[in-house]
């Protein structure tokens, strides 16, 4: 039977280094009590914050100086939690961790309160007269912009305080589905058996025998089926919490809410959606072109995988992965190469899946740190775009670090998911240029195109969901398993209308975690959008668009969103880049079916 590894079985080079934090637990520890016993020193300042311009930099800098540690705290516990969630013992740092970082965001929440009672006139005087005050310009105007959906230095306490309580519904789901689920067994078209994880599910459903697909796909949504009601709850109460949160803070509606915090008008999600939903016959025309390749009357639910080569493809092992990502994003100068090779070496990548490794792929990190990526690499051409996204992240959190104080360095996820898909777009010409293999040119184009379906169409997709499951709770109604299976059914319908939809699909919203994350999948929709754009202009242009591209890389969260991508020569409050993105997805279907004689 294949089945996945223990983490002692893998190479300690395929692991992250997390020495480089702590060098063991119980330096961990040690950090933990120290950063703990800091916590009062916060409370110290409450009710003195404007008091003076040089008592307003003094907890500034406290502030930083104790968030910096506390986050390689954090970081370090949630790391070694992720790497195996059946370890009680990490489970526990992290928890201890996490109430940590409550009691200091508590201890602090007065803060912004009583920065709010300042009028513009008198941060200009604050300013001219500490001119360090200056550094942190952007951060105080924007306190000042959040003024209306402040509450009082006692009700922020208490919401602080309740972080750990309204974050539940988030941290029981990755629990159950982590730690405790399993997806079931299958045998494969060989007669062995194969177990089904989160993380190799979507490579079983690329395997060329159409009836072991289809086993994988209701052996997997059956195990969803048995925890429908739990998921369900948790779904709804986190929903709920979104809703109650929102009016807390004056918020006519959750999705406001979750769009201000980073100051993107709520057309920009609204352009996206109607664009998107205008362009849908593109997204049939890609499933008609598989009905095509797979030679069936109908394509299923369990087809929406498949290549349009009709196989899995060659394999790309993991460090032939590591040579092409690190080639491809030669345009974007020396430097930056220079830098995620550097970081490859130094162990920034956890790579392989093991049992209990929590599932999907991230980059994470401190101010202080380097970067961590967390992969569950599959040897496939889809892990190799997989790491070619993180590796975006890392690169812009180490630029913005770079370039920026800690409390301007971290940047807005809009962004984020711009720098991620620039390196998928950037790995796709490279390979297409550069390799001579004519099945895996195929597969990379191939490769490419799913993750225009998969980005731009399906997370629109969910975002759609995600504001109509949000808008019931607003409207006063009931929240139900049925509830989410009915909606979410009929957006795929829409979605895939060339399709015949069975075997669960309904259920298929249960095993995304992002919906726990308030209003946050709209933004790989933008960013593969934008990214597409940018890579046209640098690619173009050269090392003029290149420096542009980097120069909002470095900007971090020093400006809002839109006028930090606007460094980099795009609009995202239009719908052109949206456009665009669909019009390369429609040349690369023509490229497609041309090369496989579809059409």
């Amino acid at each position: 039977m294949s089945s996945v590894p223990e983490r002692s079985e893998i190479d300690e080079a395929y692991k992250w280094d997390l020495e480089s934090v702590f060098a063991d637990d119980e330096s961990w520890a040690a950090a933990y009590e120290a950063v703990e016993g800091r916590i009062d020193e916060l409370g110290a300042y409450e009710g003195r914050v404007t008091e003076s311009p040089g008592t307003l930099l003094e907890l500034l800098e406290l502030r930083e100086e104790v968030f910096r540690e506390l986050s390689k705290v954090a970081v370090y516990a949630r790391l070694r939690s992720a790497e195996d969630t059946r370890n009680q013992e990490y489970q526990a740092m992290s928890a201890r961790a996490s109430s940590l970082q409550s009691e200091a965001s508590s201890a602090i929440s007065y803060l912004q309160p009583e920065l709010q009672s300042l009028t513009e006139e008198t941060l200009a005087e604050f300013l001219e007269a500490e001119p360090a005050l200056a550094e942190y310009e952007h951060y105080l105007e924007d306190v000042l912009r959040m003024k209306p959906h402040t509450r009082s230095a006692e009700v922020e306490e208490v919401l602080a305080d309740l972080s750990e309580v309204t974050s539940a519904p988030s941290e029981i789901y990755s629990m159950l589905t982590n730690a405790d689920m399993t997806y079931g067994v299958v045998e494969d078209p060989d007669g062995e058996e194969v177990e089904i994880t989160q993380a190799n599910f979507t490579k079983l459903q690329t395997n060329p025998d159409r009836e072991f697909r289809r086993r994988v796909h209701e052996t997997f949504y059956d195990e969803w089926a048995d925890v429908r009601n739990t998921v369900g709850t948790s779904l709804e109460k986190a929903v709920r919490e979104h809703v109650a949160s929102a009016g807390i803070r004056d918020y006519d509606t959750a999705r406001e809410a979750a769009l201000d915090g980073s100051n993107v008008p709520v057309a920009v999600y609204d352009t996206l959606v109607d664009t998107v939903d205008e362009e849908l016959d593109t997204l049939h025309r890609h499933a008609e072109l598989k009905r095509a390749a797979l030679g069936v009357d109908t394509l299923e639910s369990h087809d929406l995988y498949m290549s349009l080569t009709g196989d899995q493809g060659p394999d790309v092992e993991y460090d032939q992965a590591v040579e092409w990502v690190i080639e491809a994003v030669a345009p974007l100068g020396d430097a930056y190469q220079e830098r995620m090779a550097e970081g490859l070496e130094s162990r920034w990548v956890d790579v392989y899946e093991n049992r209990g490794k929590r599932s999907g792929a991230f980059s994470s990190g401190t101010y202080d740190t380097q970067p961590y990526v967390l992969m569950n690499y599959q040897d496939d051409v889809a892990s190799m775009y997989t790491l070619a996204h993180e590796l975006g992240h890392s690169m812009h959190s180490e630029l913005a670090g770079d370039a920026q104080p800690w409390h301007d360095a971290s940047y807005e996820i809009f962004v984020a998911e711009i720098a991620s898909t620039v390196n998928e777009t950037l790995l796709t010409h490279h390979l297409l240029e550069t390799v001579e293999d004519e099945t895996l040119r195929t597969h990379v184009l191939d490769e490419y195109l799913e993750r225009f379906r998969s980005t731009l169409f399906r997370q629109t997709m969910f975002a759609t969901f995600e504001q109509r499951i949000h808008e019931r709770v607003e409207a006063g109604e009931a929240l139900t398993p049925d509830v989410l299976d009915e909606t979410y059914a009929d957006l795929k319908g829409d979605y895939y209308d060339p399709a015949d939809l069975a075997g669960g699909i309904e259920r298929e919203w249960e095993r995304i975690p992002h919906f726990y994350y308030d209003f946050y999948v709209y933004q790989y929709a933008t960013g593969i959008s934008a990214a597409a754009a940018i890579v046209e202009r640098v690619l173009e242009e050269g090392e003029p668009a290149a420096a542009d591209y980097r120069e909002m890389l470095k900007a971090g969260g020093s400006d809002y969103p839109l006028d930090v991508v606007e460094l980099a020569g795009i609009d995202m409050a239009s719908p052109d880049p949206i456009e665009s993105a669909v019009g390369i997805y429609d040349d690369y279907l023509d490229e497609v079916a041309a090369l496989l004689d579809l059409e």
